[in-house]
C-alpha cells in the first residue's frame, strides 16, 4: 500500500465546482497541490500554490481534476501526457477534435472521463442503457428531459447527452443519427425510434435529469435530481483515488464504481 499522500491539483480552482474540489481533496484524506487560475491570481482563503499554465501544475501533482472549458482540454491533454499526470475530466461539450485529444492522452495516462461525477447519474445512466437494449425503440419512445440553473450556457446538458447516448448503445444505434432536439412549429408526428431532448432552464436549479420511455400501454421513467454540487467534486475526488497507479487508458465513473467488473 502507498502510504505516502495523493497529490491533487485542480484546473480552474476559482470555479464553482473548483472552490469544493478545494475543500473536498483534503477531506478526502490528498492533499491539495494547487491548481490554475486564468492569470495565475491566487484564490482568496487557500493557501496552496496558483499557476497560470497546467503543466506548471501538472509538475506538482499526481493527478489533476479538471471541470474548465473545452477550448482548454487540447492543450491540458498534451501537458499532462508529456508529464505523465493522471487526469480527471468533467469538462463537457467536446469537439470530435478535442475528444482525439483525450483519447490521446489516455494512450499515455489513466484519465477518467465522465459527463457527471455523480454516483446516481453513473447508476441512472447505466439503466437506461439496460433499458434501451430491452425496450426497442418501435414499442417505446425515449425521451431525455432535463433542467438547469438560468446561467447554464449548453443545451441539452453533457448528462442528458450521455444518457441518450447510453439508451442509443443500448439500442445498437448511433445517437448522432437519432436525436431530436429543440422541436419547434410543425414538426411532423415523432419518427420511429427517435431519442428526444428537452431543455429547460431556471433559477438556481443545480441539475434534474429523466430518461422517459412511453409505450402505447406504459410509461416508466428515471429520475435524478442533484440538490447540491458538492456531489461532483466528491466524486471527482474519489475518481482521482481510483486512478491512482492504474495504467494508462481511458476510464469512467462505471470503472470507478466498479460496475464493469466481470463484463
Amino acid at each position: 500500500m502507498n502510504a505516502k499522500p495523493l497529490r491533487i491539483g485542480i484546473a480552474g480552482l476559482n470555479g464553482r465546482v473548483g472552490r469544493l474540489l478545494a475543500e473536498e481533496v483534503p477531506a478526502g484524506g490528498a492533499v491539495l497541490a494547487g491548481g490554475t487560475t486564468r492569470d495565475g491570481t491566487p484564490v482568496a482563503g487557500l493557501d496552496c500554490p496558483v499557476h497560470a499554465h497546467i503543466a506548471d501544475l501538472a509538475r506538482e501533482c499526481d493527478v489533476v481534476i479538471d471541470f474548465t472549458h473545452a477550448s482548454t482540454v487540447a492543450a491540458h491533454a498534451t501537458a499532462l501526457a508529456e508529464t505523465g499526470t493522471a487526469w480527471v475530466l468533467g469538462t463537457t461539450g467536446l469537439s470530435p477534435a478535442q475528444q482525439q485529444a483525450v483519447d490521446a492522452a489516455a494512450r499515455q495516462i489513466g484519465v477518467v472521463q465522465a459527463a457527471n461525477f455523480s454516483p446516481g447519474v453513473t447508476l441512472v445512466t447505466r439503466l437506461a442503457r439496460q433499458m434501451g437494449a430491452a425496450l426497442p425503440g418501435s414499442d417505446y419512445d425515449a425521451e431525455i428531459l432535463e433542467m438547469h440553473h438560468r446561467q447554464k450556457v449548453d443545451a441539452p446538458s453533457g448528462t442528458a447527452l450521455a444518457m441518450g447516448r447510453a439508451v442509443a448503445d443500448g439500442r445498437g444505434i448511433r445517437l448522432e443519427d437519432h436525436i431530436e432536439s429543440g422541436r419547434d412549429g410543425h414538426t411532423g408526428p415523432r419518427a420511429d425510434g427517435a431519442i428526444g431532448f428537452a431543455a429547460l432552464r431556471g433559477g438556481q436549479i443545480v441539475g434534474e435529469h429523466s430518461v422517459i420511455f412511453t409505450s402505447g400501454h406504459e410509461q416508466i421513467v428515471l429520475t435524478h435530481r442533484s440538490f447540491d454540487r458538492r456531489v461532483y467534486a466528491t466524486g471527482a475526488v474519489r475518481a482521482a483515488k481510483w486512478l491512482r497507479g492504474r495504467p494508462a487508458g481511458l476510464y469512467d465513473m462505471e470503472d470507478v464504481l466498479d460496475l464493469n467488473a466481470g463484463s
